[in-house]
């Protein structure tokens, strides 16, 4: 596709998704099932993880009609079948960052119009809902199908902030996701990661609760646009550069006319000024390699644009692959029930049909019920 700036995390260049979720109130973990006897009805308890998978054939387009013998399910080396495999509309939650206390590249109209752009891209029949965080994390829209709805709460109703409340926002996306019934989850984060107020402590915990469920993960991220800038704005306050120079009185005249110039050195005696620069581009890039592996360990996109305008053009990318899932049930062979301790399976789906491109890796955390 010829996008440099864009990372995949699957060998394919088409990603698909693949999510199981289970852990207290998520996704369900057993599935009761009524089996009749002679005197009484005795109920049997099936575990089934759930995975989202997208589907491609090999021109890149959506593949219609994958069933249960098309698609192998990889648990930590164990084969698995499918038990099921389903098409379903996409329930999509955009996570808008409109806080900060340092913004230069990430701005809030750019943020408002890349919102849109994936509002406008998704299908008809696939369920919006709008998150906000800046000072406070709050619900802007909830599920909806309605787009002239969500496209006038984006014009009017999203806020400033001087924070940046990145750890709450993720907390709140999983806790709204969690109270309704909807299947095939999106979370569509457009933010650079920073957080004003919590540390490295929690945003572990709030991505483990996240790992934890059946969300895809994907990330228009403002990260490579903001280093840009933190770059230039150290070389600005280093100084140097050059500027002309009179030449004394009886100097010859320069050659074709030119007046000669001399280096002179500027020096920025603002110390804690450079450290602040550099403190916010470290950072970013630690925000950066954070998002990188939520995003991988989510089997998700992560969009690094090079400008604004790219940032709002890369929204049709990622909903075209949210819009080719299917939502697929398999029955783990390392029961759940007997999960004493919390542990990590990293699920992996192919194909093996002709002409049908999945790929998908997935981290998930599993804890004791």
């Amino acid at each position: 596709m010829g996008w440099p700036s864009v990372r995949f995390f699957l060998q394919l260049v088409l990603l698909t998704g693949v999510f199981a979720g289970f852990a207290g109130a998520q996704s369900g973990r057993t599935t009761p099932r009524p089996r009749a006897s002679d005197d009484d009805t005795e109920r049997v308890a099936t575990e089934e993880i759930k995975l989202n998978v997208s589907a491609f054939d090999r021109s890149g387009e959506f593949f219609a009609g994958v069933g249960k013998d098309d698609l192998v399910i990889n648990e930590d080396g164990v084969l698995h079948q499918p038990a099921s495999v389903r098409r379903l509309p996409a329930s999509v939650l955009i996570v808008l960052d409109t806080g900060g206390e340092d913004r230069q590249a990430k701005d809030f109209k750019t943020t408002r119009d890349a919102a849109k752009a994936l509002v406008k891209s998704l299908r008809p029949d696939d369920t919006i809902a709008i998150l906000e965080y800046n000072d406070e994390a709050r619900i802007l829209v909830e599920w909806t199908n309605d787009k002239d709805q969500l496209i006038t709460a984006l014009d009017k109703n999203l806020k400033f902030g001087r924070r940046s409340r990145f750890v709450d926002a993720l907390g709140l996306a999983v806790d709204f996701f969690d109270k309704s019934k909807l299947e095939n989850r999106h979370l569509v984060l457009i933010t650079d990661g920073l957080d004003s107020t919590s540390d490295e402590t929690a945003r572990g915990k709030a991505i483990k609760k996240l790992l934890a469920t059946d969300i895809n993960v994907h990330i228009l991220s403002y990260t490579k646009m903001e280093q840009t800038v933190v770059g230039q704005r150290i070389r600005s306050v280093n100084g140097g550069g050059t500027q002309k120079k009179e030449l004394p009185p009886g100097a010859d005249i320069p050659v074709q006319g030119q007046t000669r110039t001399y280096p002179v050195m500027t020096i920025n005696l603002d110390r804690e000024m450079i450290r602040k620069i550099r403190e916010r581009g470290e950072n970013l890039a630690k925000s950066e390699k954070a998002l990188t592996k939520l995003a991988e360990d989510t089997n998700g996109l992560l969009v690094l644009p090079d400008s604004r305008q790219e940032m709002i053009e890369r929204a049709g990318f990622i909903t075209k692959n949210i819009d080719a899932n299917y939502v697929v049930t398999y029955i783990p062979k390392r029961p759940l029930a007997d999960v004493r301790v919390t542990e990590e399976r990293n699920i992996e789906i192919t194909s093996r049909r002709s002409g049908l491109d999945v790929l998908a890796k997935r981290k998930l955390i599993v804890n004791p019920q």
